[in-house]
């Protein structure tokens, strides 16, 4: 049985292809439109899933889509009735639903000539973010939690997750959101991309919660562990807010009302204008009143289900500062955080709602104990061969030759590794491409740009030389699993880059570039059995070093990460990297 996947129409579109209760391709829209964020239907991550698994459109016998415009009707025309808001609004939320319910004939549109007998599935929104996370989890049993923006009328729902089953208990609805929330914030502190949150998140540290006190003005933590927005500084409920969400880049008008945030919070800051300490003080604030509401939560929840197991989903489990303090905050002992928390798993969370749902159907055991696919890695997207390397290499040689560049083919990994990791030693940058693209927003060793984590000025190199962003952001730790106990302080296993721990205090000295202004890291953690080759190479690096980590960005320069080998070379020749790595081949300057 062949299940399409798909999130469509929100940020950051993807598809994903289960086979057989199994997931075999997945991959993110913008990858291959190489626009960030890219919303609409994710046609080329489609064509991808289906040749990579030699597969024609009339072989899928279900498409799955993250999103039902049937679901929480009542609560839609209640809030109109008794809200009454703007006419421009109403008139986008029903052209919006409108085009929900046109999806078969833009896919169909999508592979013209071509015969397409799959049966349409439209699954609710949060129902696909709790899947993304439980159904692909180890658990047989965990309470399930989605903290999103919006999705089909909610922003939170959560459950009981059980064998092949996930229970919506409850769930938050419009206009209260604590994604909004944030994002209201990002923009007023004058980050008005969209997307542009965990820019608040790495600014935090280096402010104080002054402002906590008006943030719990503005998000009301209620006795029952939920939370209701005080919607008099808010206008995505009442006005016609511009967002533009198809075939392109989102994009999301101002969420808030001017006048009285600023009575509350001061003047916002323009675009571009200096960071001042206010500004960090009001990030450190958010990020302090976004974590208290969330831990409300997580201890209702656990009072509730009595389970130990969480699967956390949704556009803000994103926040990988909360939840590497979910172990420190709540009862919860044991989370699963998917690789892609946000909008794009739903593509996975979509399809294995409905193959799970066919296989229980065809007799298969409900409840209990269940023979499962669990995601342990996230390297599903596409791969390149030697041939396909050599010939760019081949036909890029002037190009490599004019940056005075050397290129080498190694036979043995070994040496690969040993000269790779050399480079590392010596302060060069690595662009390091190898195997499959990794699923979801992180780098984690496929795609990634390598540094030496002991150098304090490694942050400056990477960012005179590739990044150019903004100082105040961390980059991160890719650690082998087997030692993250003797450098954090918590031991947990991390695969998808998704969590911050406090680096052990006699430990930050040696890794400056991989340690946050406040201590912590956002640790990768690294398996033998799911990356040998970058396992190997951190292991031959810590042979030289003593230290069982690099630093690891992700491979790109103000672009989505690179997805194709020529993408790769592209922003190698283009910035002033040091080494690129293109599977068994190396380009030196």
């Amino acid at each position: 049985m062949i299940v399409l996947g798909l999130n469509a129409y929100h940020g950051d579109s993807s598809a994903a292809l289960v086979k057989d209760g199994r997931l075999i391709a997945a991959a993110e829209e913008e990858r291959f439109r190489r626009i960030k964020h890219w919303s609409g239907l994710p046609t080329e991550a489609m064509k991808w899933c289906l040749a990579d698994a030699g597969l024609k459109p009339g072989d899928v016998d279900h498409i799955a889509i993250n999103r039902n415009p049937k679901v929480n009707n009542l609560r839609r025309a209640l809030y109109v009735l008794r809200k009454r808001p703007s006419l421009g609004l109403i008139f986008k939320r029903l052209a919006n639903i409108r085009r929900a319910g046109s999806f078969e004939d833009a896919v169909q549109a999508a592979f013209p000539g071509e015969t397409m007998r799959a049966q349409v599935h439209r699954v609710e929104h949060h129902l696909a973010h709790l899947a993304s996370a439980f159904l692909v989890s180890d658990f047989d049993q965990a309470v399930c939690l989605s903290v999103d923006g919006f999705g089909d009328f909610a922003s939170s729902a959560w459950g009981l997750g059980q064998g092949n089953d996930i229970r919506i208990d409850g769930r938050i609805f419009f206009p209260h959101s604590l994604g909004i929330f944030y994002s209201v914030i990002t923009q007023f502190i004058g980050f008005p991309y969209f997307g542009d949150e965990y820019k608040v998140m790495g600014l935090a540290p280096y402010g104080e919660p002054k402002y906590l006190k008006e943030m719990r003005d503005i998000v009301q933590v209620q006795g029952d562990g939920t939370f209701r927005l005080n919607l008099k500084y808010f206008r995505h409920h009442t006005d016609d807010v511009h967002y533009t969400w198809d075939n392109c880049s989102p994009e999301v008008g101002t969420l808030y009302k001017r006048e009285p945030m600023e009575a509350l919070l001061g003047p916002q800051r323009e675009k571009g204008a200096a960071l001042e300490q206010k500004h960090r003080d009001l990030a450190r604030s958010a990020q302090a009143m976004y974590e208290e509401a969330f831990f409300a939560m997580l201890q209702t929840l656990h009072a509730r289900y009595k389970c130990d197991n969480l699967a956390l989903s949704g556009g803000c489990a994103m926040n990988s500062v909360a939840n590497g303090k979910v172990y420190l905050n709540s009862p919860f002992n044991r989370m699963f955080l998917p690789a892609a928390a946000g909008d794009a798993g739903g593509a996975i969370g979509s399809a294995f709602v409905v193959a799970r749902q066919l296989e229980s159907g065809n007799g298969a055991p409900q409840g209990g104990k269940r023979e499962r696919f669990v995601m342990d890695h996230a390297y599903v997207g596409p791969q390149t061969n030697d041939i396909e390397i050599k010939a760019l290499l081949d036909s890029r040689a002037a190009d490599i030759q004019a940056e005075n560049c050397t290129v080498r083919r190694f036979d043995d990994e070994g040496e690969l590794c040993k000269t790779t990791a050399a480079a590392i030693t010596e302060g060069k940058v690595i662009g390091w491409f190898q195997g499959r693209m990794e699923w979801g927003p992180r780098a984690l060793g496929n795609r990634s740009i390598l540094g030496d984590p002991r150098r304090a000025d490694m942050k400056d190199i990477l960012n005179l030389k590739i990044k150019r962003r903004e100082s105040f952001r961390p980059f991160a730790p890719s650690i082998l699993r087997e030692h993250v106990s003797e450098w954090f302080e918590q031991e947990d296993d991390v695969p998808f880059m998704m969590e911050v721990f406090q680096v052990r205090a006699d430990k930050r000295p040696r890794i400056p570039a991989t340690t946050h202004v406040d201590g912590s890291g956002r640790l990768q953690t690294v398996h033998k059995d799911t990356n040998p080759r970058y396992h190997r190479l951190i292991d031959t690096y810590r042979a030289m070093t003593g230290v069982p980590m690099v630093l690891n960005t992700s491979f790109n320069e103000n672009e989505p990460v690179v997805c194709r080998p020529q993408e790769a070379l592209d922003c190698f020749l283009r910035t002033k990297m040091d080494v690129l790595v293109l599977n068994d081949w190396v380009v030196t300057r």
